[in-house]
């Protein structure tokens, strides 16, 4: 591989692929773990903003005994939960329809620029929300504003277009399995830099992850390299060095000319594939089918992202520091669940069957999770990494593997311009369910934590239905044009 044929000279340009996969999978998983954990605070400030204050006796500037005192307006209403369900959906109602538009701006400018820019700005937008404890604000539309989904889109589609083409499809569920666990990393990371100011200074608890988000991006700026600066440098070495590029057919090349006869013909440089249009990625085989089902599966996981540590203050009576503490252990099963899903996959080649096995297994972890999982500290544990496992295993397959599979598929002829497209198709419509279950747990909790995990329960059993069969997937692949949505006649 790193040898030309018959020279025994290393390949400089071969030689750095390897340097820069590696350079490529360390710095997309920074990235993606800070946007993770630059989203998490909030879930583990939520039990701060209205906390109990009975509990701490009267207020000591009146002498009231008002049960609100130590609430942070405008979020000490009896209404609190609807406004934090709103402050929810104002970040991922825009995080969702943003992804459409980003995975097409992803396509069309330098991932580098586009990357750390958003970084940046994501940092700034979660020091603002923070800022607002230091200046005292108290008004709601400030924090819906603040709480920016819009320029958090620019992560995903990145990241994944950046791995997908540094990466084959041999080893890629594995690969991007336990690349993936950036995800529970960042929200591991982000409860506990969060609960370490929780109950004392909150606003830290957005400003310190918004200075990272920011470092991270600035790294990013500087040492990311994109796969499109390989290949335009592999082209350009190749036509440096024709007796560099070597065939396995022999003396004459695939066209039947030799290599004497191809080095004295001019050689123009390859025209550049034109991105994919939107339409053109949902005629993949395969893209509506996993959207849908990452729709109600990604509503499973973040109602756990944003809900799992009130749920826990509320139902086991912890204090808020020990519930994101606690909450963090349905991310490390999250890991777990991702690499375990992706080496399945692989291994099994069946990417659909993983993802609907592990869904039917989830619903009834749910509602056992829900029934006993408040018994003890030991069943609680175990029950968090079980269900971890299984909601977050399907979820982490399709917006990594799944992703970059149809967005690399053979019917695309090699245009590696609709990776970010298909990407943020898939996570935007995934994203409208993130949208809708801490929404709906907002509107149905006060009517019993039992009806908001019989709403999980139903949501994960409407992703295995809506997902797509091995038949289709396998299907696709032999062949399938995207133009017309017709397969081509089998040779003789």
């Amino acid at each position: 591989f790193f040898f030309l044929e018959g020279r025994g000279t290393l390949t400089p340009l071969l030689a750095l692929s390897c340097s820069y996969r590696g350079l490529t999978l360390v710095l997309t998983f920074l990235c993606y773990t800070s946007y993770h954990l630059s989203r998490k605070p909030i879930s583990i400030v939520k039990s701060q903003l209205h906390p109990n204050c009975s509990a701490l006796g009267t207020n000591p500037h009146n002498g009231s005994n008002s049960t609100t005192w130590c609430s942070w307006a405008p979020f000490d209403q009896d209404n609190y939960k609807e406004l934090f369900g709103a402050l929810d959906n104002a970040f991922l109602v825009a995080y969702a329809i943003g992804m459409f538009i980003s995975g097409i701006f992803g396509e069309r400018l330098p991932l580098r620029y586009y990357l750390s820019g958003g970084m940046v700005l994501s940092g700034l937008f979660t020091a603002l929300f923070g800022l607002g404890y230091f200046w005292d604000i108290h008004v709601l539309w400030y924090f819906i504003i603040v709480c920016n989904g819009l320029v958090q889109t620019t992560g995903w589609p990145s990241v994944v277009a950046c791995v997908g083409n540094w990466f084959g499809k041999g080893k890629r569920g594995l690969i991007m399995g336990i690349w993936n666990s950036h995800t529970s990393v960042g929200n591991i990371l982000g409860s506990l830099i969060a609960g370490v100011w929780v109950s004392s200074e909150w606003g830290l608890s957005f400003i310190v992850p918004g200075i990272i988000i920011a470092a991270v991006g600035i790294a990013c700026f500087f040492f990311l390299v994109e796969r499109e600066w390989w290949q335009r440098a592999d082209t350009q070495h190749n036509e440096k060095d024709p007796e560099g590029v070597t065939s396995d057919d022999g003396p004459l090349g695939a066209s039947g000319h030799s290599s004497a006869e191809s080095s004295e013909s001019p050689k123009e440089p390859p025209e550049e594939p034109e991105a994919i249009s939107f339409l053109g990625a949902l005629r993949i085989p395969g893209v509506v089918e996993f959207s849908l089902c990452l729709l109600f599966a990604k509503l499973v996981s973040y109602t756990f992202l944003y809900w799992l540590p009130l749920y826990i203050v509320n139902v086991a009576h912890f204090g808020a520091k020990e519930a994101g503490d606690l909450s963090t252990l349905f991310d490390v099963g999250g890991i777990l669940g991702g690499i375990f899903a992706g080496l399945i996959s692989d291994y099994s080649g069946g990417r659909a069957t993983t993802c609907c096995v592990m869904l039917v297994v989830a619903a009834p972890m749910l509602f056992l999770y829900n029934r006993i999982g408040q018994t003890g500290i030991g069943t609680s544990v175990a029950m968090l990494i079980v269900c971890g496992a299984l909601v977050n295993g399907p979820y982490a397959l399709i917006t990594t593997a799944v992703s970059a599979d149809l967005g690399t598929h053979e019917s695309l002829k090699g245009n590696a311009k609709a990776l970010s497209t298909v990407t943020a198709i898939i996570d935007g419509t995934g994203s409208v369910g993130a949208a809708l279950g801490p929404l709906l747990a907002g509107l149905i909790s006060p009517t019993g934590w039992n009806n908001v995990f019989y709403m999980l329960i139903a949501a994960d059993g409407l992703a295995c239905l809506v997902g797509p069969s091995e038949k289709v997937l396998q299907g696709s692949s032999a062949g399938f044009s995207p133009a017309n949505r017709t397969f081509p006649k089998e040779k003789p």
